[in-house]
């Protein structure tokens, strides 16, 4: 199952962090976003202990809610934001600069001005960084973006160590940067930064991306980026987080000499699977076509709250609450909206769906919440905390006058 670890499946029943699924899409309403906030500990807590005397980075971008911001700030994990309202969202979650890192290919010099005076690592990522930092002439910590030049795996619109992603400096570009920061009386030049990739699943390019780094001379800190895959179906199996970081280790180690302070930056890997997204069945449509029949099973939500199957060809499965494991006929879960592309998932199993029905969708965790929308004027979903059995909301659904707040 792909439940988090704190929920449980009796008689086909499925309960979250001690809260029956029925029971939460009833009180909260639906779609909902239901998060294990012991999962989010108990995976923080996994890759603090395998990084020993190293720094987790919390990718916020992955799941930007104050509520997850802060459970990782009390875990003891550093935080990377990557506009000036990530940093807004870090700040009001308790973080201080010290422990924040700052990304992003296009800084304002706002973003950069702001980051610098609460002290937070800059990660530059090209010269016009470095240009706006200088009319800024505040101190600051910084590392630089270097790309170096891998290609990993993964779906094109999540890689980004290539020789043409548009983040960060070639490996030459990087030492014309490297020059002019060691130049600079304002900057704190600590080490380099990398990031290949998302949901990576093959050990051997951060290996080769690390070779790359160790051309570039010998700096105090490494930040090796994130990008651990996780299993969205149970046909996948990522490397476990301690192999992973093992691995790090290992090359840096080997690479860049021992003793260096090393950074990892995960996001899907600390969040995804401590999501589940509820729904309700809406409508069951059968509709015979040459190949064979489809049973299209239409929910109240869509790609206004999950992005992700319509952008990335993102897998996920699915199971009624009340008849988890119960896989008797294919279907085809779509979304509400005007789109033929609004499918969630296009290949499950459901027993005997009917409208009314709960249907939940795990390991949602990771960049859903970050990229709902209002496509169709539909309000954004609510979170909820499950822990021991209470359930609390950490974040309220919209409403339709959030809709038009902001009319002038």
């Amino acid at each position: 199952m792909l439940y988090p670890g704190a929920s449980e499946i009796r008689d086909g029943r499925l309960s979250i962090g001690g809260c029956d699924a029925r029971e939460l899409a009833r009180e909260f309403g639906t779609p909902v976003y239901v998060v294990a906030e012991d999962d989010l500990r108990a995976k923080a807590r996994e890759f603090t202990g395998a990084m020993g005397d190293g720094e987790v980075v919390y990718a916020s971008k992955a799941f930007p809610c104050t509520a997850v911001l802060r459970v990782f700030r009390e875990e003891g994990l550093s935080v990377d934001v990557a506009s000036g309202g990530e940093l807004a969202l870090a700040r009001r979650a308790g973080y201080d600069g010290n422990r924040i890192v700052f990304h992003g290919n296009a800084k304002s010099e706002h973003e950069l001005r702001a980051a610098a005076e609460l002290g937070a690592r800059i990660v530059v990522d090209n010269f016009d960084d470095i240009d706006k930092l200088d009319r800024i002439g505040a101190p600051a910590r910084v590392l630089i973006r270097v790309t170096p030049g891998i290609a990993a795996d993964t779906h094109a619109s999540i890689l980004t160590g290539h020789a043409g992603s548009k983040f960060g400096l070639s490996i030459e570009l990087a030492r014309t940067a490297i020059e002019r920061l060691q130049d600079a009386p304002w900057a704190d030049l600590r080490g380099l930064h990398m990031h290949i990739g998302s949901q990576l699943f093959d050990l051997e390019p951060w290996r080769l991306a690390v070779q790359a780094l160790a051309t570039l001379g010998d700096f105090e800190e490494y930040d090796l980026g994130g990008g651990l895959a996780v299993a969205y179906t149970p046909q996948r199996r990522p490397p476990a987080v301690r192999e992973w970081v093992a691995e790090m280790r290992r090359a840096a180690d080997e690479l860049l000499g021992p003793g260096k302070r090393l950074s990892v930056e995960p996001g899907r890997a600390l969040v995804a699977g401590a999501g589940v997204t509820l729904y309700t069945v809406e409508s069951v449509k059968d509709v015979a076509l040459p190949d064979g029949p489809v049973r299209f099973v239409a929910v109240d939500g869509g790609m206004s709250d999950n992005m992700r199957p319509m952008l990335y060809d993102a897998p996920y499965d699915a199971d009624l609450v009340d008849r988890v494991g119960r896989r008797v006929e294919p279907c085809t879960v779509v979304g509400k909206h005007c789109e033929s592309g609004d499918v969630l998932i296009r290949e499950t199993s459901l027993p005997d769906p009917r409208p009314g029905d709960v249907l939940a969708t795990p390991v949602t965790g990771a960049y859903v919440y970050a990229m709902a929308n209002n496509y169709n004027g539909v309000p954004r979903p609510p979170v909820v905390f499950c822990k021991a059995g209470d359930a609390r909301l950490v974040v309220r659904r919209e409403t339709y006058e959030d809709l038009y707040g902001r009319d002038v």
